[in-house]
């Protein structure tokens, strides 16, 4: 088994991740055609973490969408389930451990986060809540460890909008990706799991649903890329 299932079991997924960390952010910057970097500038913009705040970057990975967050003189922790991935960003962060130089990176899973209730200013996760089983248990606990009236934005692939710019996406998508990921030397298998995710998620408005119904409010997305991506942000009631 190289890749994961639809279903997401976490130990498949995990694994798969473990497989790709030391390409991952070279292939993603490839096969965006670096529209990744407008992507995590505009998530850090939507966070917009300041002085004294905390937040919690799930799914980060390596670490390289954690250091947006605190440019502003926020504090930053990585969280991923993927120990490769983690690895692979401590030793890219120069620290021991798992820690790298202003940056925690803690092993954990979005549907059990390690972490005390009330803990965070702001929760963001960015192309990795489709990759969890359960969907509403992890937004659930994403508002357990915010603090009331904290916020919550999520980055994720979603659906474009542009009907005639749709068919080459999925052509792109279907065919080219797992190529371009073989090129450049990572598991195309993994990139197959990549865009077959992509298709089965759900749209703009249905995922502003699910995240309503578990808890947060004041709900609303912004498409980003003709809808390849679409941010989605909420609030955790402040009482």
């Amino acid at each position: 088994m190289t890749r994961a299932q639809l279903d997401k079991q976490p130990h498949e997924v995990a694994a798969m991740f473990d497989r790709t960390a030391r390409r991952y952010d070279l292939v993603n910057d490839v096969i965006s055609f670096g529209q990744v970097r407008y992507w995590r500038k505009a998530v850090a913009a939507a966070v917009d973490a300041g002085p004294g705040e905390v937040v919690l970057d799930l799914g980060a990975g390596t670490g390289t969408s954690t250091d947006s967050f605190t440019t502003l003189g926020a504090r930053a922790i990585a969280s991923d389930f993927s120990l490769g991935m983690l690895q692979t960003g401590v030793r890219r962060h120069g620290g021991n451990a798992l820690s790298g130089p202003g940056i925690p990176f803690v092993a954990g899973d979005a549907m059990r986060l390690p972490f005390a209730d009330d803990s965070f200013d702001a929760v963001t996760i960015s192309v990795a809540l489709r990759n969890v089983h359960d969907t509403p248990v992890a937004l659930r606990e994403m508002l357990r460890v915010t603090k009331p009236g904290g916020r919550l934005v999520i980055m994720e692939f979603s659906h474009v909008t542009v009907k005639s710019f749709d068919l080459f996406y999925r052509e792109y998508l279907m065919r080219m990706l797992p190529k371009v990921a073989k090129v450049l030397g990572s598991n195309d298998d993994s990139y197959e799991y990549l865009a077959e995710s992509i298709r089965d998620w759900p749209d703009q408005p249905s995922l502003a649903s699910i995240i309503q119904e578990a808890g947060w409010e004041r709900v609303a997305w912004r498409n980003l890329s003709l809808g390849i991506v679409a941010m989605h942000r909420g609030f955790k009631p402040a009482s």
